[in-house]
């Protein structure tokens, strides 16, 4: 069998699973109902310096934070699954994050 035949193969078989993976996650959209909320304590809250309140952000610990940021106005916040201030978040897969929290990851929401 021709290379270049057999590398083609290969390439389409690795780029059609690479987008029926990149798909996975939208296509299973996380609900707030089964996540867990988010903790301070957890390791991956620690890496990304996220609080459950903003209020409590110290701005001079804290150079990312802006004043007003919260996970609510974030575009990460899934704000359409909130269910009592608290929704799933794309930094944190699986766990759902204060509407009041605030984290490094933060990016405002397009205008």
């Amino acid at each position: 069998m021709n290379d270049s035949f057999v590398d083609r193969r290969r390439f389409l078989k690795v780029a059609a699973a690479t987008a029926a993976v990149a798909l996975l996650p939208a296509g299973l959209p996380a609900r707030a109902a089964d996540a867990v909320k988010l903790t301070e304590d957890d390791p991956t809250a620690k890496a990304l310096g996220y609080v459950a309140n903003a209020g409590k952000v110290d701005a001079t610990k804290e150079a990312a934070f802006k004043k007003g940021s919260t996970c609510g106005n974030c575009m990460l916040y899934q704000a359409a699954q909130d269910k009592g201030g608290f929704a799933p978040c794309a930094a944190f897969p699986g766990k759902t994050v204060s509407k009041a929290g605030w984290c490094r990851a933060w990016a405002a929401k397009p205008a």
